[in-house]
């Protein structure tokens, strides 16, 4: 039976705004090169991934524990050790989650849209947060972001075009024909299977 949790998040809950720092620990060595979901909810991304390629290093971040929880269960019983999920608030905990690591990638699939002005605060994608994920990556690592979303997605872009260190790899204001990667999101494949539009984004770190 699938697990059934609440969607929306408030990101600003004092319950999240200080998660105790024991957990902000990634469980992988530093010398790895990790691959880094934001905001993995069930982690089906990952999953496929992970299964793809036993030798790589995948990593889930959620704000909601009970998914954590379930997606360490899940990567467990299949006997995939590549793969974990942490239970972190994105836009406060990242840096102390990764100090020292090494990322490859971050992928940010299908964020919370947060339509009322007003919450629009909320929302995973801002400057800060652009300028921070720019300087983990490796040198050449990716930043991959995909919305059914087009309000969500074009202001995404408008973050990412003005980001320095970030290049469009489909060309300035340019949106990606399709999905680069071999793993498909649940929400991706709901939407797919109704045939509507998907709006995707891909950048690379340069110097």
């Amino acid at each position: 039976m699938p697990l059934r949790v609440r969607h929306h998040v408030n990101p600003f809950h004092l319950r999240l705004l200080d998660i105790a720092p024991e957990r902000l620990v990634a469980p992988v060595g530093q010398d790895e090169e990790l691959q880094v979901e934001l905001g993995c909810a069930d982690a089906q991304f990952l999953f496929q991934l992970a299964r793809r390629d036993p030798l790589g290093s995948y990593v889930g971040v959620e704000i909601r524990e009970p998914l954590v929880d379930d997606v360490n269960r899940r990567a467990e019983s299949e006997g995939l050790p590549n793969l974990r999920a942490l239970f972190a608030h994105i836009n406060l905990d990242l840096p102390r989650l990764f100090a020292g690591h090494r990322i490859r990638r971050f992928f940010i699939n299908f964020p919370d849209p947060w339509f009322k002005r007003a919450h629009h605060n909320r929302r995973i994608v801002n400057p800060e947060l652009a300028e921070l994920l720019v300087s983990m990556l490796i040198p050449g690592g990716e930043l991959f972001f995909q919305s059914d979303i087009w309000d969500l997605a074009i202001a995404a872009m408008e973050v990412f075009e003005t980001t320095a260190g970030l290049e469009n790899t489909a060309g300035e204001w340019s949106f990606l024909k399709a999905n680069p990667y071999p793993a498909i999101s649940l929400r991706e494949e709901r939407v797919t299977e109704k045939n509507l539009p998907i709006w995707r984004i891909l950048y690379r770190r340069v110097a």
